[in-house]
Parts: structure tokens; C-alpha cells; sequence
């Protein structure tokens, strides 16, 4: 990310919401060099575009003039700054691995994906419908799904695994993908393939009982 933009991230992280005058000021110290206004406006403009930004009130001056936006950050923002999750969850898998035998994780990891496709909640479609329906809550969730149609069915991939570097020798992340998936579509797809055995995507063939049964 541009330099500037980072500095007006970490100064609302610290001090929670600014307006622009204070972003100067904060600037100006980090930078040890002036700033205009118009620039620090230009960069929160593209702030506000990227969405990790928002201006939450107005500020009335002390001195005379228009009130001032206020900015703070968005929760997309947060995925600016430094955080500790992969190492934790992967001690965490690790304990679980541990502590608990290979049928007590599957069951924990099927819960979590029985909980996800809950949150999903996809109606009752189509199996085309619910395909788009799926990929749009996949792709919400760092997946960059697709599907397509083939001659007797249809392949769903998901060219992103949110989790890459975690479920390199963890098959049991792959098995929750799994059933992840099939209680999204309400069917049980076939694994096709697996970015975890060095595929470009894990993709899952889905058969059209329509075709099937002319």
C-alpha cells in the first residue's frame, strides 16, 4: 500500500477517528516533511474507494469554518495491520491433533462447517440458482469460486484456499471444505482436485440428475 494511505491507517488505529486537520498534523510528524490538506484529502478519496475507511460525523470547528468528516477505519482495514491468527490457529490444530483422536476432530470440524452452511442459509433453488448462490458466499469468504457446466454435470472451483498454509498436511481442513460444500449445494460432490496436492484449484464435480436420468 502507498506510504501515505499506511500512515492514515495506523493513525486512526491509534487514536480510533481523525478529521483531516488532525490527519495533517499526525502526518506531518511521521513523515517530517508538510502535507496539504487537498493531499490528504486525495488519499482518503481513495481510502473511502478501497472501503477501509468511513467518515462516521461531523466535527464542528473551535475556530470559525465549516464542520469537518470524521474518519475511521473499517473492519476490511484491519487486514492492513500485523496480526497472529495463522500462528495461533495452527497451534491450536495442533493441540486438537494431539489431545483428541482423529473421529473427535472430524466431529469438531463438521460442526464448524455445519455452522457455516447454517450462517449461509441457502434457500431452496435450483441447483443452477444454488450454485450461484454458493459461489457468491464462497467468494465472500476468500474462495474466488467459479462453476461450470459440463456434459453431465457440473465442476464448482474454488481457486483460493483461504487457509493454504494451514492445510499443508491437514487433511481434516480439506475434509471440513468437503462437507462444507455439499451442505451448501444439498448434494455430495466428487473431489476432482486439491490445491493442498498442488492443484490450481480444488474443484468438485457435481452430477446433473436431469441429464442422468434422459
Amino acid at each position: 500500500m502507498q506510504e501515505t494511505r499506511q500512515y492514515i491507517l495506523d493513525i486512526l488505529r491509534v487514536r480510533n477517528q481523525a478529521t483531516v486537520d488532525e490527519l495533517v498534523g499526525e502526518l506531518e510528524t511521521r513523515r517530517g516533511t508538510s502535507i496539504t490538506a487537498v493531499t490528504v484529502r486525495h488519499h482518503l478519496n481513495e481510502l473511502l474507494k478501497e472501503q477501509l475507511i468511513t467518515t462516521a460525523e461531523l466535527k464542528h470547528r473551535d475556530t470559525p469554518g465549516r464542520p469537518q468528516h470524521v474518519y475511521v477505519l473499517t473492519e476490511a482495514a484491519l487486514e492492513h495491520f500485523p496480526s497472529n491468527y495463522q500462528s495461533l490457529i495452527s497451534h491450536l490444530l495442533g493441540q486438537l491433533t494431539n489431545s483428541l483422536s482423529n473421529t473427535q476432530v472430524n466431529v469438531l470440524f463438521e460442526g464448524v462447517a455445519d455452522h457455516m452452511a447454517a450462517d449461509a442459509a441457502v434457500p431452496l433453488l435450483s441447483l443452477v440458482e444454488r450454485l450461484n448462490y454458493v459461489v457468491n458466499y464462497l467468494n465472500d469468504h476468500g474462495y474466488n469460486a467459479n462453476w461450470q457446466q459440463g456434459e453431465d454435470g457440473f465442476i464448482l472451483n474454488t481457486n483460493n484456499c483461504p487457509y493454504h498454509q494451514l492445510a499443508e498436511g491437514n487433511r481434516m481442513l480439506c475434509e471440513m471444505d468437503m462437507r462444507l460444500v455439499s451442505s451448501l449445494l444439498g448434494i455430495v460432490p466428487r473431489l476432482v482436485s486439491r490445491i493442498s496436492d498442488g492443484d490450481a484449484a480444488c474443484s468438485y464435480f457435481i452430477p446433473d440428475k436431469t441429464i442422468a436420468a434422459t
